[in-house]
């Protein structure tokens, strides 16, 4: 049953607020899909673990999936405008249901919760309630070891149903930011388009601006080619899930334990990758990626990566690769194309790119649906805990060898990220002043150039937003 709210009332917080109130519903909504059939005990014990210590940061993640009709980077700001919002698990004899209260109204059409928000709802349940080890067993898996937590990547994106046995390679990564201009969503679109006509699906960090385009122009692509099976999958972790809403394509939403999981994932189960311009998240992306492929053991693992954005956006990638060329050396550049404004040039590339991975996986006997054989350094999948101390302890030394360098300057901009956009950040930074980021002169200097790029293009914070730094930069 559904009922209007119309007494409860909460501010916008956003600096633009003109004084509106906001609407809210309540649900009660049953699940589809992997969640539709438990058992009683299995019931029992999601309850058990949804009112411990996950019971908040379900709530968190669950109001950031349901606020689907706004576009925001700031998780505080999103539970300040509905601080009534609750979420109840409730055991009925076929299974579960939730009973959702106080929901931003964007949620729904017609007093009913739209199909793909409540997809995305009963995702997170799964991914952060019932893949807590409480019914899966996953806390079983050795995670201080890069053989367990690639076990448990894989447990969990099987039990997504993203894994699929004779499925051919046709995934692409698209990584991008959710802070960009028309201009490079427009583009950004349109090369989704042309993977969507050659039959390739997409994968993204599943919230705005780069990671919507793709999704969108593919979706096109799929229906002018009569494609009724694209996948379009989200993945996501706590912490981003909480900042940036899956956008409305998502029909595939995975949220994995923390980053450097969330990152594992991309690389495991996609078949090739393109970056578009983004902040501080992209670089951390690229810099996992090339940190993994700087492994002499992964010499002979094909993963084909494009650097591309329209006309106008050459310069993003030009500074992008400076900064990788002074900080890991000239022989990255071997592990990159860039593609500038050419989204048909883009699609032709990655789709014959892919076409010889699916050779690499037969020659090698790894599997199509996720890379068995990449090695991942455990430093790489190590959760780095971001703080002052940990930001400031971090070695940015110029005689560290290039694979080690770039597992650090992966946990510089994995904090910036966190002091931009995620809540336990944002409040340290408020409460204990901005992060110092401390290394060998040359190297500050690279990220210090980089950094005042993104700035100056507003890279850092949705379009309207003033950017505040979250850091400074200390050269030894």
């Amino acid at each position: 049953m559904m009922n209007k709210n119309p007494d409860h009332v909460a501010q916008d917080s956003d600096p633009q607020d003109q004084g509106f109130s906001v609407e809210t519903l309540d649900a009660s909504v049953t699940p589809r899909g992997m969640l539709e059939l438990l058992s009683q005990d299995e019931v029992s014990r999601l309850r058990e673990a949804g009112r411990g210590d996950l019971d908040d940061l379900f709530r968190r993640c669950a109001l950031a999936v349901l606020n689907c009709g706004e576009e925001t980077d700031d998780a505080a700001e999103v539970f300040e405008q509905y601080p009534d919002f609750g979420i109840e698990i409730v055991q009925r004899t076929r299974g579960i249901r939730l009973e959702v209260r106080n929901a931003p109204v964007c949620a729904f059409v017609d007093g009913q919760m739209l199909n793909g928000v409540k997809d995305h709802l009963f995702a997170v349940l799964r991914d952060i309630v019932f893949m807590s080890g409480k019914l899966y067993g996953v806390d079983q898996l050795d995670t201080e070891t890069a053989n367990g937590v690639r076990n448990l990547v894989f447990h969990i994106l099987r039990n997504a149903g993203l894994l699929h046995l004779r499925m051919p390679p046709r995934l692409v990564v698209c990584w991008g930011g959710h802070s960009i201009g028309s201009r490079e969503y427009d583009y950004s679109k349109e090369v989704g388009y042309q993977l969507g006509l050659r039959g390739m699906d997409i994968c993204t960090g599943c919230g705005p601006g780069a990671m919507k385009g793709p999704m969108k122009g593919a979706a096109v692509g799929h229906a002018k080619q009569r494609i009724r099976n694209g996948r379009y999958v989200g993945v996501t972790e706590p912490g981003i899930i909480a900042a940036e809403s899956p956008n409305p394509i998502v029909n595939y939403l995975v949220v994995l334990p923390d980053i450097e999981k969330r990152l594992e994932a991309f690389v495991r189960m996609g078949h090739g990758i393109v970056v578009f311009p983004g902040g501080p998240g992209t670089l951390e992306e690229i810099l996992f990626l090339l940190g993994v492929l700087s492994d002499e053991r992964n010499d002979d693992i094909e993963m084909p990566l494009i650097f591309t954005g329209p006309e106008g956006s050459g310069s993003y990638f030009t500074r992008i690769d400076e900064f990788l060329v002074k900080t890991l050396g000239e022989d990255i550049r071997r592990h990159y194309r860039i593609i500038e404004n050419d989204s048909i040039g883009v699609a032709r590339q990655m789709t014959k790119a892919i076409a010889g991975v699916a050779g690499n996986r037969r020659k090698t006997g790894d599997a199509y649906y996720y890379n068995w054989l990449l090695r991942i350094p455990m430093e790489m999948k190590k959760p780095f805990a971001v703080s002052h101390q940990n930001m400031e302890a971090v070695e940015l030394s110029s005689d560290l060898p290039a694979a080690q360098l770039a597992v650090n300057l992966r946990r510089v901009f994995s904090g910036i990220v966190a002091g931009n956009v995620k809540d336990a950040g944002i409040h340290m930074v408020r409460e204990h002043g901005p992060f110092k980021i401390r290394g060998d002169r040359k190297i500050m200097q690279a990220i210090d150039k980089l950094l005042k790029g993104f700035i100056e293009d507003h890279r850092m914070k949705l379009p309207g937003k003033a950017y505040h730094p979250c850091y400074t930069i200390v050269a030894n």
